[in-house]
């Protein structure tokens, strides 16, 4: 039996489906989602792209996998310890085990230290001081110490991207979750959780960050993720409350408690889908805001500390060495903040305009 034309069913698009199709159509901030899912492919396989240490090799019969090493030292097989490697692979795998094969990364560059005369043959050591300009083998140039610039960009990618993403993943765990009960339960533990707040946009992060390492002897870069989580949550917290003010009121939510429902599902499960919306923008920009707290600190002396490369310790040897005339050392790496921070003002502009029917162009 065949149906006609108008007995179809035609099922309109929903609220994030709606949203994604206006986000499309901003070519900037689509650009900008592509370049943040091309630093992320370079943070996941930066040990891949440049190295000294093997991404597979057989010796003496076993497969291991060295550059693992590169994410946690834990990883690197204690093999190459034993047998005195001194992290030096292309001339001890031949010499140690004639028979054995290996697969390098792209580019044969070590973050953690400079490579030395003959250690790959055909190629010279990294230069030194003034002579570290860019060339063809050391494409953003070296420290004052040898130290090659592409490859610590290039891991320092992690870094960056893992401030911004843990961070404001902290934040936002605990600014939704508190925003949304005090928005929902009111009374009481609305005053008590806007107080709270209002103590907590007191606190500046940069100045717990020093006073954490004046206390702490080695403060890891997970320590100031935290922190900067900790304090980071108050204005989505406050975005959130204000959301639960007004869902709560609605006919869906009443409909939910005449049913049974309890208070935590239809917190979670009704409201929260309906009020993430507004609550994506400060994600995207909190995202951005942790990627120039740590470069900030690391100019200053006070990031992540070694043997971790990160953008913001290049730009400080770079400033330290700037009267020398070591451009290189400023221009990459800034220019990598630069951009991605960018990258992400321009995705939340874009969510904030696709997430808003009233900033939606009328022709779209």
């Amino acid at each position: 039996m065949n149906r006609n034309d108008s007995d179809r069913v035609i099922v309109s698009a929903g609220f994030w489906e709606q949203s994604w199709q206006r986000f499309r159509r901003r070519r900037l901030s689509m650009l900008a989602l592509y370049f943040i899912g091309f630093l992320s492919v370079i943070a996941i396989f930066s040990p891949m792209i440049a190295g000294t240490k093997p991404i597979i090799c057989r010796y003496k019969g076993q497969l291991y996998f060295p550059c693992m090493g590169y994410y946690n030292r834990d990883w690197e097989n204690p093999v190459f310890q034993k047998e005195r490697f001194r992290r030096v692979y292309p001339r001890n795998l031949k010499r140690k085990d004639p028979d054995s094969w290996s697969l390098w990364p792209l580019v044969y560059q070590d973050p953690h230290r400079p490579v030395r005369q003959g250690e790959w043959e055909g190629m010279e050591g990294n230069p030194y001081g003034a002579e570290g300009r860019p060339t063809g083998q050391n494409w953003f140039g070296t420290y004052k110490t040898g130290f090659d610039v592409f490859a610590s960009m290039v891991h320092g990618t992690r870094i960056a991207l893992l401030v911004g993403f843990v961070s404001t993943g902290i934040a936002a765990t605990i600014g939704i979750t508190l925003g949304a009960v005090a928005g929902y339960m009111g009374g009481v533990v609305d005053i008590v959780i806007s107080r709270l707040i209002e103590v907590v946009m007191c606190i500046p992060a940069l100045v717990l960050i020093l006073c954490l390492q004046a206390v702490i002897d080695k403060v890891s870069i997970w320590n100031i993720m935290m922190l900067l989580g900790l304090t980071g949550w108050t204005g989505m917290a406050r975005l959130t409350r204000g959301e639960f003010l007004k869902l709560k009121e609605t006919e869906f939510v009443a409909a939910a408690r005449c049913l049974g429902v309890g208070r935590t599902r239809i917190m979670f499960r009704h409201v929260l889908p309906n009020a993430l919306a507004p609550v994506m923008v400060p994600i995207a920009f909190g995202i951005a805001g942790g990627i120039q707290t740590e470069a900030a600190l690391s100019l200053l002396g006070f990031g992540a500390p070694p043997p971790n490369p990160s953008w913001g310790t290049i730009l400080h040897s770079g400033r330290e060495t700037l009267q020398s005339g070591y451009w290189w050392q400023l221009v990459f790496p800034g220019m990598g903040i630069f951009l991605t921070v960018l990258a992400y003002n321009l995705i939340g502009e874009g969510i904030q305009e696709a997430t808003d029917p009233r900033l939606a162009d009328p022709g779209n």
